[in-house]
């Protein structure tokens, strides 16, 4: 069986897709969004062992050049990440389908679906098809958190055993989404319009930053072609920006207002949405 790197596993989520399920989060990311609220998911951890004599649980440890993470002990204080000088996380584990499924399996009956995020899930392509037809064989309910970059229209084998993907969509033009992310768009958009047509587009996520990108006209256009596309019922989450967990050196980013917030979603409703929800 394949191997991923596991960031972490909540047994029970009911903000991940439709009723409660259980996330599933992978480590790694080809967008480095400056709003990121999960900035340990971005970057791999190259064992240079800076983090060790930081770690007081003494979770992790050195053992044949390697950094290795004991998740027993692990209190989530966050003192590795904060010291690490590449900005990645060792409270990973290398698990495979099997292994996760037996994580998932712990949380039946009381769970309707699984869902995988990260980081950017579809880096690890090959776990998802195999962990994803072990859930459709538990008869779950299958959702991956995407960025969009991953071209799903060539890929039958993963959309066979995954029931939708909740899209990010960071901004809408490319200028807006480089500055943002680092990356272009184009994809993601691509992405939108065929996930659209082939009915697995459950949900579209925004994180709003006045002043980073144009938020207004990226929940405007996104609204715009949901309704072109017939998805006036796919869900809508417009999310307030938080300082919390993100990196320092954005933690003065703006955060937008309730009213704001509300202007955007009454925004998105005026095209016909009608499931919008601010969070």
């Amino acid at each position: 069986m394949t191997r991923a790197a596991v960031n972490k596993i909540i047994p029970f989520s009911a903000v991940d897709g439709p009723g409660n399920r259980t996330a599933v989060f992978l480590q790694g990311c080809n967008f480095d969004c400056k709003f990121c609220h999960n900035p340990e998911t971005i970057h791999t951890c190259i064992h240079c062992g800076v983090c060790v004599p930081y770690c007081q649980p003494g979770a992790l440890t050195m053992a044949e050049g390697k950094v290795t993470y004991n998740i027993t002990k692990c209190v989530l204080c966050d003192e590795c990440f904060h010291h690490c000088p590449y900005g990645a996380s060792p409270r990973t584990r290398q698990m495979t389908a099997g292994e996760v499924m037996a994580e998932v399996r712990k949380n039946m009956p009381f769970i309707r679906g699984v869902t995988v995020s990260g980081g950017e899930c579809t880096l690890w392509r090959d776990f998802l098809v195999e962990l994803l037809t072990l859930a459709k064989g538990e008869g779950l309910h299958t959702l991956l958190d995407s960025n969009g970059t991953y071209d799903f229209s060539t890929d039958r084998p993963l959309m066979a055993v995954t029931d939708g993907i909740m899209l990010d969509v960071k901004a809408w033009t490319g200028e807006d989404h480089r500055r943002v992310t680092g990356a272009d768009n184009a994809m993601v958009l691509r992405n939108l319009r065929w996930l659209a047509g082939q009915g697995k587009l459950p949900e579209v996520r925004t994180v709003v930053v006045p002043g980073l990108f144009d938020c207004e006209q990226t929940v405007r256009e996104t609204s715009i072609l949901l309704r072109e596309l017939g998805c006036l019922d796919t869900r809508y989450k417009i999310i307030s920006y938080r300082p919390m967990g993100v990196r320092q050196e954005y933690k003065s980013l703006e955060i937008p207002t309730p009213e704001f917030l509300t202007c955007l979603a009454h925004l998105a409703q005026s095209y016909g949405l009608t499931d919008v929800v601010i969070i």
